[in-house]
């Protein structure tokens, strides 16, 4: 096992491109008056880098190792077959004090493997771990704004893309003919079977109203599956963030809402076609990342009562068809005082008078941009 992390060690870490992401590792601190050739770090921040596959973490890792001297860091990704666990605690904490280790890299990280004493330690694993002195730091798929990074070009084709490829970095590499099974491969690898058929079904139920029992009921029709195992399984996928739930406002035992952690999964997973649901998605997506409260209701697609907002999903709408929409849930904003409602279409662009609220209609990229 030494002549294997000694290879870890020796081998150039290598990254084509990378582009920065809103969440970040902070720079060590050092000490002052050292020679740069001399230098080592007094103080530096532990990290789990949690995300779900595809997402970014490991290109987070290398592009912060990248900025440090080669020999102060050691990056091990733990999926590695050759990697032997107990060989591996063995002997990584004595490597570590011989060769001043200061950085130490656990990418893909298994509990069962043993920290040792460094500096800054780093770790990335789907699930997040109750690790007191590791800072979370949680990774989503690219949203709109960091996608643009991406473009060659930022124009009219730009949300066009954000469709067809979703949030995944890697898409921008692959060819089209190939993402879908790509994204298949991923998933099968990152998922138990029973977790990657649930996916599979949730693909279908985008946006929508579903419970756990429900999908049980559909899926153990057609494979042998307990409802133990299938509730567990689900469990995990919201616990990793593979989906995310949605309550309904003051109702939090009511059937929640589903949506997927990233668009593609929509196209990858089923060939169901339902523009509507996926761009309410897309919208939730952008609102997940803002990290504001959000719930729904009975003709509310999002509720926002931090800000008193209501947010419409209504990719083609116009002002006839938004002032129509405004008098169905008009009980709603005067029970809630809500201020603002904002409708966000694909290009159209304007607004509605209203005695209590501000109605505006905003198209997609210039509404997630804005904030």
């Amino acid at each position: 096992m030494e002549i294997l992390i000694e290879e870890f060690y020796k081998t150039d870490i290598y990254l084509e491109k990378f582009h920065y992401r809103k969440v970040f590792l902070e720079e060590p601190i050092y000490n002052s008056d050292a020679t740069n050739k001399n230098k080592t770090i007094i103080s530096a921040k532990s990290y789990q880098i949690n995300g779900i596959t595809q997402s970014g973490k490991t290109k987070l890792i290398k592009n912060y190792l990248l900025s440090l001297k080669k020999s102060s860091y050691l990056y091990i990704d733990c999926s590695d077959v050759r990697i032997h666990i107990e060989e591996l605690n063995r002997t990584l904490a004595n490597f570590c004090n011989e060769n001043k280790i200061e950085v130490l890299a656990l990418d893909n990280y298994s509990m069962e493997i043993e920290f040792v004493n460094v500096s800054q330690l780093i770790i990335s694993s789907q699930t997040h771990l109750d690790i007191d002195f590791l800072e979370s730091l949680w990774l989503y798929p690219l949203d709109y704004e960091e996608f643009l990074a991406y473009e060659h070009k930022y124009d009219s084709s730009a949300l066009n893309h954000f469709f067809k490829l979703g949030g995944f970095p890697s898409m921008h590499k692959i060819h089209s003919d190939e993402r879908s099974l790509y994204i298949q491969k991923a998933l099968r690898y990152a998922l138990e079977e029973t977790e990657f058929d649930i996916i599979c079904f949730c693909a279908k139920m985008m946006s929508q109203k579903i419970s756990p029992f429900t999908i049980y009921e559909r899926l153990k029709s057609s494979r042998k599956i307990s409802k133990d195992k299938l509730y567990k399984s689900y469990e995990n996928l919201v616990e990793k963030k593979y989906i995310h739930v949605l309550e309904k406002v003051d109702y939090p035992k009511a059937t929640k809402k589903l949506y997927l952690c990233d668009i593609s999964l929509k196209t990858a997973l089923t060939i169901d076609k339902h523009f509507g649901r996926l761009f309410e998605n897309m919208i939730y997506l952008e609102l997940l990342k803002s990290n504001r409260a959000c719930y729904y209701d009975e003709g509310i697609d999002f509720y926002l009562p931090d800000t008193e907002e209501i947010v419409l999903c209504m990719p083609f709408t116009d002002e006839r068809a938004l002032f129509k929409k405004i008098e169905q849930i008009e009980a709603f904003i005067f029970s809630y005082h809500v201020k603002k409602i904002t409708a966000v279409t694909m290009n159209h662009e304007g607004r509605v008078s209203h005695p209590l609220s501000r109605v505006e209609m905003i198209p997609f990229d210039l509404w997630a941009l804005g904030d």
